[in-house]
């Protein structure tokens, strides 16, 4: 597969992010390592929990995805949305009622599987990233081993919503990584999922009076039109007759609904210059006038 500039700006940024060099300035970070260290406990964090002097009850838990963990003399406990000094306080509590007096009890977070982003798609090493401090866009993608060649022109953001919905926010790759607006490195937050969707091959044909017919294979970020696809078929031949340029297009449950240019007046600003798509065919005919 050829590679077209974006996909060329997107290669040297890739480069760029692996060395550590891609460091657009980034919106205010809400989720800093104190806040980190003070974030409630969630599903799936492992938590490292210890009673000074009662080894038994000293053990590493994981959190179930109700939010609840399951101790010695306690059974069941719910520890989701706890932050894990408030967790401390409530076991130490649960265990004087019953068993222990005085009892001496810490707590701490060992793996924050509620605080991960997934990164998916055309990035080198796709998975699942703990937050272990605050992360932008860039970083996050860095770490995925930055954008390969097949990226497109968008990436998206999928964050949870505060009533359970998601919300899909939309960057433009080349203004993120080229123009370096600051407003699209975003702050990520726990349970982010960033698509970087595989741009596909789009395939044009150029026949009749252009010095080159053939087939032409563009990006499908990068849409080509009319007029460049004539232009990278080597222009028009003598007898082209520019008036009526024909556009064959697919049309649905296998038809095909054929489109009429005028070739003069879109190169006067006139008329459009159309988008060509996947699998159009650009016949311009021969006159003998």
């Amino acid at each position: 597969m050829k590679i077209g500039p974006f996909a060329t700006a997107v290669l040297a940024l890739a480069a760029a992010l692996a060395l550590g060099l891609a460091t657009a300035p980034a919106i205010p970070v809400p989720l800093d390592e104190k806040a980190l260290l003070d974030a409630p406990v969630g599903a799936e964090d492992l938590l490292e929990i210890s009673v000074f002097q009662i080894p038994d009850l000293t053990r590493t838990v994981r959190v179930s995805r109700q939010g609840t963990i399951s101790l010695p003399l306690l059974g069941e406990i719910l520890v989701g949305g706890l932050t894990p000094m408030e967790l401390e306080v409530k076991l130490r509590d649960e265990l004087a009622k019953k068993y222990l007096e005085n009892p001496q009890v810490s707590v701490f977070v060992k793996e924050h599987g509620s605080k991960k982003v997934s990164v998916l798609g055309a990035v080198g090493k796709p998975g699942v990233f703990e937050m272990l401090g605050s992360r932008t866009l860039l970083q996050v993608l860095s770490e995925a081993g930055g954008l390969t060649k097949e990226a497109g022109a968008q990436l998206y953001v999928i964050r949870p919503g505060p009533e359970g919905g998601d919300e899909k926010i939309t960057v433009n790759v080349i203004d993120l990584m080229i123009n370096r607006d600051p407003a699209l490195n975003l702050a990520m937050q726990p349970g982010d999922i960033v698509s970087v969707p595989i741009d596909r091959p789009i395939y044009v044909y150029v026949d009749g009076a252009v010095k080159t017919p053939g087939r032409l294979e563009e990006e499908s970020a990068r849409p080509i039109t009319l007029v460049q696809a004539i232009a990278r078929a080597g222009g028009v031949t003598e007898r082209a007759n520019l008036k009526a340029v024909q556009i064959l297009r697919k049309g649905g449950e296998g038809g095909q609904t054929v489109l009429t240019a005028n070739l003069n007046r879109i190169r006067k600003g006139k008329d459009p210059d159309p988008v060509l798509q996947d699998g159009d065919v650009v016949v311009v005919a021969e006159t003998f006038f």
